[in-house]
């Protein structure tokens, strides 16, 4: 075991399968309205404002003139974890190093006066997420850190097929951004050991509405948007000493992210309520089997390309809001969503931390002549989940010794403002 070969052949086992590291369903960022927000999401069949761009395109129909809104979440996460009671640091509980992010979105709307056609264009942020766990939780060989920036351009026409329908659809230009990084060993020291891969890239894919509302208190809508393939370019950088000195080399991962599908109705009893439900679909199982492919010829024995698995599974969200509308202009909200977990315990990872989730919100806000805005808080909640028997999705977790057993749990809260003006 002293040789030299023999280290490189247990350097060599290390990165036979190096993990892809994501943040499960968390990833996807749903909240993108103040307003819609503050009802659990559920705003699909009510879709009433400029963010409709995003929850239902359909529904900017609705909107006369020009419409500006824009807005910021603010997020703090704090998922934990605890490792099982057999490991050496069993009883302490880990959490993340920077638990603080800021997600803005902007929206714009116009419809002609007299025509049944509407234009608009969001600006916002459907996925996105970073993460970074200390190095001695235990799980280190398995996964470390994490950061995806993900943007996307939506451009968006709709039009009124009658006094009760209509129908949007738009193009998604996106844009990605992704670090990924772990250990290769047990420990940071004394030997530096590590992997990561940076990368961006740039994807197209679409989105389209429905709105229909055969009664004055009774309307439907749905909205699709397509899977979108990117493509992220960048560079591996590893190294595993003294048996492999730093290395970079050029490589990409291609990586497709989820359709998504939304039903929802509303059922509006008289001009001051109006309560909704939506089922959220996302297919996770995009997520499967993947590839990191290095381009060059990396220091013998590691491989030039590295297969990942995923093995994600596709989930539901259902979200259900109820919005009081009071005099001049004002009005409370609040709302209720359940998130399915999408990451399998068999290839559980640490950046994923994905479990069932519940959020509750509660929001005012005011629609004026001209300006509007809305103020939501939300609370989020995952009670624990123990993993078991979890495989590592890499031969460096399998040669430290190391998985991602051990129990998760998470609470976040949010605050959503979002201002608007018409012009």
């Amino acid at each position: 075991m002293n040789s030299p070969r023999t280290a490189k052949i247990l350097a060599g086992l290390s990165f036979c399968g190096l993990p892809l590291m994501l943040f499960g369903n968390g990833m996807r960022l749903v909240s993108q309205d103040g307003f819609a927000s503050a009802r659990g999401e559920a705003f699909v069949a009510t879709a009433d404002n400029a963010s409709a761009i995003y929850y239902n395109p359909a529904g900017i129909t609705q909107i006369d003139g020009d419409s500006l809104r824009s807005g910021i979440y603010s997020l703090y996460l704090d998922p934990t974890f605890t490792p099982p009671n057999t490991a050496p640091n069993a009883g302490k509980t880990y959490h993340v190093n920077k638990p603080y992010a800021f997600v803005p979105q902007t929206f714009y709307t116009h419809t002609a006066e007299d025509s049944s056609w509407s234009f608009g264009a969001g600006l916002y942020a459907p996925y996105g997420a970073g993460i970074s766990w200390p190095q001695d939780t235990g799980f280190r060989a398995v996964a470390t850190a994490g950061r995806l920036t993900y943007i996307r351009f939506n451009p968006v026409v709709a039009t009124k097929l009658g006094p009760t329908l209509s129908l949007g659809a738009g193009v998604m230009v996106d844009y990605g951004n992704i670090k990924l990084e772990q250990g290769l060993l047990r420990r940071q020291t004394p030997f530096d050991n590590s992997f990561r891969f940076t990368g961006d890239g740039f994807s197209v894919g679409y989105n389209i509405g429905l709105l229909f509302q055969p009664h004055e208190k009774i309307s439907f809508g749905a909205t699709f948007r397509s899977k979108t393939t990117v493509d992220f370019k960048g560079d591996t950088d590893f190294e595993q000493q003294p048996i492999i000195q730093p290395t970079r080399l050029p490589a990409s991962i291609e990586m497709d992210f989820p359709l998504t599908a939304v039903v929802g109705v509303s059922y509006r009893p008289n001009e001051r309520w109006n309560l909704e439900f939506n089922a959220d679909y996302t297919d996770w199982n995009s997520l499967g089997k993947l590839t990191i492919k290095q381009q060059g010829t990396p220091p013998f024995p590691v491989q030039q390309d590295i297969p990942v698995t995923m093995n994600w599974e596709a989930s539901w969200m259902f979200t259900v809001g109820a919005t009081r509308y009071l005099e001049n202009g004002w009005h409370v909200s609040a709302g209720y969503v359940f998130n399915q977990n999408s990451v399998p315990d068999n290839y559980y990872s640490p950046l994923a931390a994905d479990l069932n989730r519940h959020f509750v919100s509660v929001g005012a806000g005011r629609k004026g002549k001209r300006f509007d805005f809305d103020v939501t808080y939300q609370f989020g909640y995952g009670p624990p989940h123990t993993v078991t028997g979890s495989t590592p999705p890499s031969q460096p977790g399998l040669f430290a010794g190391q998985t991602a057993d051990g129990t998760y749990e998470f609470i976040s809260h949010a605050i959503l403002v979002t201002v608007g003006m018409r012009f």
